[in-house]
């Protein structure tokens, strides 16, 4: 995904929304070409329906005929597949932002967990293992798909660990998507 008109995007949105704003904002930032369509949410439309038929909210992002659902997942998928596009400097900035990110986390997990690593909330589940926890599966989804490990244990061993410790859980197992239809 770039800033040309290579892909074909479209966002299906509310002008109300903070959701829909978060996600143009992100287009915007990374300089991504896209289209716009404002849903009216008292009469949805057709291809809202056929592109989020469980929620039927927006924001959703089409791209290329794929819809991707959800403000969050939209961010994620937009900051992964857009480091593919650009010069080699633009590459390596990206790589290093994303060192830094993991350093950070993995700080803020030693912290949180008392050096242990368990959780962020500490030997329990916490709000932020929810929240951070919820993306795993497009983690190794992505991971699948670019070959590198992003939370590498010889870099993050905390955030490695976590990962495992947090996909084994019964709620996780419960509710988390196949990886290998993500990659799909």
């Amino acid at each position: 995904m770039d800033g040309g008109g290579a892909h074909e995007l479209k966002l299906l949105g509310s002008w109300a929304s903070p959701y829909v704003a978060r996600v143009k904002l992100a287009l915007h930032l990374k300089g991504v070409h896209y289209s716009y369509a404002e849903e009216d949410l008292a009469d949805k439309s057709d291809l809202l329906l056929r592109s989020n038929p469980v929620h039927k909210a927006v924001p959703v992002l089409i791209h290329n005929g794929r819809p991707v659902c959800e403000s969050q997942v939209i961010m994620q998928y937009l900051d992964e597949a857009s480091p593919a596009a650009g010069t080699d400097e633009e590459r390596a900035e990206w790589k290093r932002q994303r060192v830094a990110a993991v350093g950070t986390l993995e700080e803020g997990l030693s912290e949180c967990s008392g050096g242990k690593g368990s959780f962020f909330g500490g030997e329990c589940v916490g709000y932020v293992d929810a929240l951070l926890g919820g993306v795993v599966p497009w983690v190794r989804a992505t991971e699948k798909l670019s070959g590198d490990r992003f939370f590498d244990a010889g870099e993050a061993p905390l955030l490695a660990a976590w990962m495992e410790r947090f996909g084994e859980l019964d709620a996780a197992k419960a509710v988390f998507q196949d990886v290998d239809a993500l990659v799909e």
